[in-house]
């Protein structure tokens, strides 16, 4: 969730309505359960906003003394109804409980806006960003030999190991270099701005990437049997996917290497490179 249209009532700050739409546009806002929350461009009820796609928040503030006043996130108000209780609300996570600050006022200036928060992804606007950084590591003993750091006198002064190090055994002295091996173990360091957890940010990419896949089968096979009752509507993942309403319940795709199996609750199972780390339940 993200505020994505401000309708200025009244502004005489130092800053330009576009200048305090765009600072609004990047507080964090709560996104859990967003799914409970339609796009607006799917809505079925409105052409631009309404209580289905969309939550409202208020912004009001006024300086009346000498002292210059910050305005700062907890000043927005959410209005009812909305889809659920937690989004819309803006993420504060400082202890003074202020969030982000939004612009300063001197006496007598005033700031009076309405905010209409959407529900959308990354790829649309920066905004929307569920996360502030994503780290991607493999090998991090480089065992595999894919990097060849370039140092002074002591690469492995220079080059220091990376906390995923821990989680696999260091090399060997004298150990042969095996040429056929390939990458077992992927790493992943999520950071969460805040409007959603990390373990929901991942859990959500991979909902996304199974609805995508299951797009790219009903393309290739040509059967329009997944979608809705007319044949329309989002794809969706063979009946079995979709036991009990989540994503992966069952034995889940067949594959060129074979069967994905059940271990996991996202099909885990056997992958070209054998079993993934998933094959038990819970994470690792």
């Amino acid at each position: 969730m993200a505020i994505d249209l401000v309708e200025v009532q009244a502004n005489t700050s130092s800053l330009a309505d576009e200048f305090i739409a765009h600072r609004l546009g990047l507080i964090p806002l709560n996104s859990k359960n967003v799914d409970d929350v339609t796009y607006t461009r799917d809505c079925e009820y409105c052409d631009q906003y309404c209580e289905h796609c969309s939550v409202t928040l208020d912004l009001h503030a006024r300086c009346t003394g000498d002292e210059i006043m910050k305005v700062y996130a907890r000043d927005l108000v959410v209005s009812e109804p909305r889809p659920n209780e937690w989004v819309g609300m803006p993420v504060i996570t400082d202890a003074l409980g202020l969030g982000s600050v939004i612009c300063k006022l001197r006496k007598d200036q005033e700031i009076r806006m309405k905010c209409i928060a959407k529900k959308g992804i990354a790829k649309e606007h920066a905004k929307w960003a569920p996360t502030s950084a994503v780290g991607f590591e493999y090998d991090p003993h480089n065992k595999l030999k894919h990097l060849d750091y370039w140092y002074e006198e002591d690469p492995a002064k220079e080059w220091p190991k990376s906390n995923n190090a821990a989680w696999e055994d260091a090399p060997q002295d004298g150990e042969p270099f095996d040429y056929s091996a390939n990458p077992a173990k992927f790493y992943f360091d999520v950071e969460s701005i805040g409007n959603l957890e990390p373990d929901a940010v991942v859990l959500q990419g991979i909902k996304v990437l199974q609805q995508k896949l299951a797009l790219v089968i009903q393309e290739l096979s040509g059967d329009d049997r997944n979608g809705d009752a007319d044949g329309f509507g989002a794809p969706r993942s063979p009946d079995g996917m979709q036991a009990g309403g989540d994503y992966g319940m069952n034995q889940g795709y067949t594959t060129p290497f074979g069967d994905t199996g059940g271990q996991t609750m996202y099909g885990g199972g056997t992958t070209p490179f054998g079993a993934t780390p998933y094959g038990q339940s819970g994470w690792q």
